[in-house]
């Protein structure tokens, strides 16, 4: 019996050990994939292709346009970036399209109070084919990236089987963590499993990783931010307790400022991410990206909320018959993010209610924000009817919290 209790104690010490500390707050940043893909013609498109240059101006625009001194610090490199090992195994970039390598990238975004995220994948290939970290390269790669000051890394699962991401996911997590270098670590696990139980152990994955994939890839589209916010709301008594700080659900990356959103998708987008404590990473082309979008990812209050630090993520809580739903985040000091979404396409929505009818406490009166027109809402107390106006396809979004009782 005492064996039994010595080994037990001891996996559970390696799992608390696995613990880095980082991201108490879910992530912003940018990250390259969904807006640039794997193009690496420089020739023919050199201002677009994955190389260094891409992501010096893209470090530039962050730092000099006001992200940065939002939250938005990570620049993430993706998949494509690889050229081969070396004689002793160890991973290089691609010569010719990162010719100062992956640590003077690095130095020149820590030059800039940025951090660099770099891509790998737990397989024999990446998910473009490039070479990926086998469970005989893991501390190798580990350590190279740590040797580059690498910030964050992407682990992928293409090519892999269940058993080598059951092994190869914790013992990254452990290796990173054996650099001595503090490395956010974003695994793909989940969605190579469903995502859900009993394949996929949540608190586990918790003390492994530092944000997760849990569904498919984002398209550029509407209807796959649906079918992923779908997905969420379904599974949400699972995925809810899962989050929280140091540890994140990823649905995967902001789509707005590219081509397949509306003006009101976008915000819908950035509200619905935001109250699911989403990691929120931009990929769109920072140089060219319209005021009209700036303003929706750089909204304070927006982001105010986004980096709550009680880290709760939210939920839907209503859903009415008129395709109007209601999602709600806890947020610090009793305060609250209520976003009112419709699905209708037709012509705007009125929608009625109170915060009695949306569960909030009885007889508490309420001050805030609408937080994308700045209306202030003052003396709303929780039994009194309100009337919103949403779009079609879009969001109005509130921040809430209780007046202080007279003493």
């Amino acid at each position: 019996m005492l064996q039994k209790t010595v080994l037990l104690l001891a996996l559970v010490t390696q799992v608390l050990m696995l613990e880095n500390g980082l991201l108490r707050t879910p992530p912003m940043g940018w990250l390259a994939w969904e807006r640039f893909r794997c193009n690496i013609d420089c020739d023919h498109d050199p201002k677009n292709c994955i190389s260094e240059r891409l992501f010096m101006e893209m470090a530039d625009r962050l730092a000099q346009d006001g992200w940065r001194d939002l939250g938005y610090v990570y620049i993430n490199i993706d998949d494509c970036w690889i050229g081969g090992r070396d004689a002793k195994g160890r991973l290089l970039p691609d010569p010719k399209r990162f010719p100062h390598g992956i640590a003077f990238l690095a130095d020149y975004a820590h030059s800039l109070g940025l951090k660099l995220g770099i891509y790998e994948d737990l397989g024999k290939m990446t998910c473009m084919g490039y070479p990926g970290t086998t469970l005989d390269k893991v501390e190798l790669d580990a350590e190279t990236f740590a040797e580059w000051k690498i910030d964050m890394l992407k682990l992928d699962g293409c090519f892999s089987t269940a058993k080598e991401r059951a092994h190869g996911y914790p013992k990254m997590s452990a290796a990173l963590n054996a650099t001595g270098r503090p490395i956010a670590f974003a695994c793909s696990w989940p969605a190579y499993e469903g995502g859900l139980p009993p394949k996929v152990n949540y608190t586990l994955i918790a003390n492994i990783c530092n944000l997760w994939r849990n569904y498919d890839d984002i398209q550029d589209s509407w209807k796959s931010v649906l079918s992923i916010l779908d997905w969420f709301v379904k599974h949400q008594d699972i995925l809810q307790p899962a989050a929280g700080p140091g540890h994140w659900n990823d649905p995967d990356m902001l789509l707005i400022g590219n081509f397949g959103l509306s003006f009101e998708e976008s915000r819908a987008q950035m509200a619905l991410w935001t109250v699911l404590a989403a990691p929120l990473f931009m990929s769109t082309d920072l140089r060219t990206i319209s005021p009209q979008n700036i303003d929706i990812l750089q909204n304070p209050l927006v982001i105010k909320i986004h980096q709550d630090p009680l880290g709760i993520q939210g939920r839907r809580i209503f859903k009415s018959k008129s395709q109007i739903e209601v999602f709600k985040r806890p947020l610090s000091n009793g305060a609250s993010a209520l976003v009112f979404f419709s699905r209708r396409t037709d012509m705007p929505y009125r929608f009625h209610s109170s915060l009695l009818e949306l569960n909030f406490p009885e007889s508490k009166e309420y001050e805030g924000q609408n937080v994308f027109t700045g209306d202030v809402i003052r003396g709303l107390k929780s039994e009194t009817n309100f009337t919103v106006i949403i779009n079609p396809s879009g969001v109005v979004m509130w921040y809430l919290y209780p007046m202080r009782t007279q003493e």
